[in-house]
């Protein structure tokens, strides 16, 4: 698929046909192509009736009984969604405490592709739009600051939303090496302000050059890095036959590059959120259990999805729930990576 500006809203996400949403996430993967994915990763029926400002009822919340549960991964305006089915989505999931993750500031570079892949490629709101739902719920959201690494004043944009509140930077999903001294303007901040920073990592789209995040790795160890999205995860197979191929599928062979980076780097972290996440524990769940177990200080629950829902098929989140509590060896490990790690990690 070629890169295009994705224009869906809410309503016609509800209302498209089932062969973009309904396919379940192996019969994405299964006709992954050898061209980068457009949009964000989604996996669902299209028919699911949007939730109202009032959470939808439910016979069984993914999260019912696990205990709390912190999502490290959603955004504002995801698609078109309004707010009230955003909580209403995160309620139905089960979630406690949600980390808002904005777009940077539209604009029309290289580094956004001419403006194609602004607001994450997915619709996502600006730094704004989170700071204002944590003013009114601050009990139950937090949120990341972003801005375009090469954008001018993204440096005073990033640390007036550190000095007011955010806790982290990300999502970073630009058309930059991961490498770049643009990219390295990011690590600085976060450094400085000894905060995290959520990186997307997608072939030839977003943060570019994956075998050179090691030196990223080495040079800022003081700072704590979250790998996301579809070149992070398609790298747990040290196997992996082609970086072009998003959701590879059938079984893992322990030790690739993503598994190395965090046995090697304590500074590392894995968001398990959407399609990919799901993919990666789901094609041979035997390798993630193991994953899982050998990397249980260091995984990260996060949902990722536009559904209005939060429950069912439609719902990514809802399914990686269930995925960690039916593949984690023990409780305890099921509760580092659905709260416990991130707790630690974000300080809250």
């Amino acid at each position: 698929m070629s890169i295009e500006e994705h224009r869906l809203t809410r309503r016609e996400i509800l209302a498209s046909s089932a062969v973009v949403l309904a396919s379940s996430l192996i019969a994405g993967a299964q006709t992954a192509t050898n061209t980068p994915a457009t949009g964000p990763e989604l996996i669902g029926d299209a028919t699911s009736k949007p939730a109202t400002s009032k959470p939808a009822t439910t016979t069984h919340a993914a999260g019912e009984g696990l205990g709390p549960i912190i999502d490290v991964h959603q955004h504002t305006t995801y698609l078109g969604r309004k707010n009230q089915d955003l909580f209403a989505h995160q309620h139905n999931m089960g979630v406690a405490l949600t980390v808002l993750l904005p777009g940077g500031t539209p604009t029309k570079r290289p580094s956004t592709h001419n403006g194609k892949t602004n607001g994450l490629y997915a619709g996502a709101g600006v730094t704004e739009t989170c700071h204002e739902i944590v003013k009114q719920r601050p009990t139950e959201y937090r949120y990341f600051v972003n801005e375009v690494p090469d954008l001018p004043g993204a440096k005073e944009r990033i640390e007036k939303f550190l000095n007011d509140g955010a806790i982290g930077i990300g999502e970073q999903k630009f058309n930059l090496p991961v490498d770049s001294k643009e990219m390295e303007l990011i690590y600085d901040i976060a450094r400085a302000y000894k905060v995290p920073v959520l990186l997307h990592f997608q072939y030839e789209m977003f943060n570019t050059g994956y075998e050179n995040f090691q030196k990223v790795l080495k040079k800022y160890p003081d700072v704590n890095f979250i790998g996301h999205a579809q070149t992070f995860w398609a790298n747990i197979d040290a196997k992996h036959p082609d970086q072009k191929r998003l959701y590879p599928t059938g079984p893992v062979s322990k030790g690739g590059l993503t598994d190395r980076y965090l046995s090697d780097y304590p500074n590392l972290y894995g968001d398990l959120s959407a399609g990919s996440g799901l993919n990666s524990l789901k094609r041979d769940e035997d390798h993630a259990r193991g994953f899982i177990e050998r990397h249980q200080d260091r995984l990260l629950f996060g949902s990722d999805c536009p559904d209005p829902v939060g429950f069912g098929q439609p719902c990514t989140g809802s399914n990686l729930i269930t995925a960690i509590a039916k593949l984690s060896p023990t409780k305890q490990v099921m509760r580092k990576v659905l709260h416990d790690n991130a707790k630690k990690l974000l300080r809250i």
